[in-house]
């Protein structure tokens, strides 16, 4: 595992950051780790990145314990909130960060014309930081991210100040490191973007990850279906509520939620087998976003 944590717990005197956290990323994984504000997000990324001593529990990156200075070169993190000094030109900067990263200069020169590229601020660097647009700064801090080819990276909100074809080429980005064999572990408020790029996600409430799994798993664990049936009687309708309670009718079609798609063919042959007309069953998987607000609550968001 690149990523691993055992029951990663952090304290604040009696104030919970987060608590007992066991997750685990593959390599090559593009991993969304999302909560709401204050759920223990940064507070966990800090601990695995050696940036936070936990109170108690285990983590390690790329079969190091947290904080281990030799795993340092090979992570890359762009933080939510990041200032950079605004004096200096894109490629200033990039030119700093490749001296803090102990880079041959030739290499640099070259590594810093690739993540030009990759990020499309090519013909912008000789700018100052200052005259970026909010889109530009962040893309110059993918840049800085991406420099030294790291084997994870953490990316706090990578597309929350870029416009749609931005973001676009920010998850084309991630997926094509991903393709190469690098760990991307994303966090993002945009969960319709989350759900088209992550192989697997973790969802953080008060601190507890409440669902985790691959996104086609836990997906799939939530499913609408929706029935076009004549002649279901009030015994066949309790037999649908063995599957959800609050199966409900309504004109002559019937909603009900199921944890399990494997369940589709038995409800197909209660149906059928009970002499009910079935004309449709049509099932939807819900969507990130409505699982999310569905576990999360909508009290969360005020």
């Amino acid at each position: 595992m690149v990523i691993e944590t055992k029951n990663l717990t952090k304290m604040y005197g009696s104030k919970i950051g987060c608590k007992d956290v066991s997750i685990s990323v593959e390599r090559g994984e593009v991993f969304g780790f999302l909560g709401p504000n204050g759920a223990g997000k940064s507070t966990f990324v800090k601990m695995i990145m050696g940036l936070l001593f936990p109170t108690c529990g285990e983590a390690y990156i790329l079969g190091k314990p947290a904080g281990d200075v030799s795993t340092r070169s090979r992570i890359g993190y762009l933080p939510e909130n990041f200032r950079y000094q605004d004096w200096m030109t894109g490629e200033d900067l990039l030119s700093f960060h490749a001296s803090l990263y102990k880079m041959d200069k030739k290499d640099a020169v070259l590594r810093i014309e690739e993540v030009l590229d990759t990020v499309n601020l090519r013909g912008n660097e000789k700018y100052r930081i200052r005259t970026y647009s909010k889109g530009m700064q962040q893309r110059v801090g993918i840049a800085s991210a991406l420099l030294a080819d790291p084997d994870v990276l953490f990316l706090d909100e990578p597309t929350s100040a870029l416009d749609p074809v931005g973001r676009k080429e920010v998850r084309e980005i991630m997926l094509r490191l991903g393709n190469q064999g690098k760990t991307v572990f994303l966090n993002s408020h945009l969960l319709s973007e989350v759900e088209m790029v992550c192989d697997s996600v973790a969802i953080i409430k008060k601190g507890s990850v409440i669902q985790k799994g691959s996104m086609e798993e836990i997906l799939e664990r939530h499913i609408t279906l929706q029935i076009n049936a004549a002649g279901v009687s009030d015994e066949v309708l309790n037999k649908l509520r063995n599957f959800d309670r609050d199966a409900a009718v309504s004109e002559g079609r019937i909603t009900m939620r199921i944890q399990n798609r494997n369940e589709i063919p038995d409800i197909a042959n209660l149906l059928t087998n009970s002499r009910c007309r079935l004309y449709e069953l049509t099932p939807r998987r819900e969507s990130l976003e409505d699982l999310f607000i569905n576990l999360i609550g909508k009290d969360e968001f005020g």
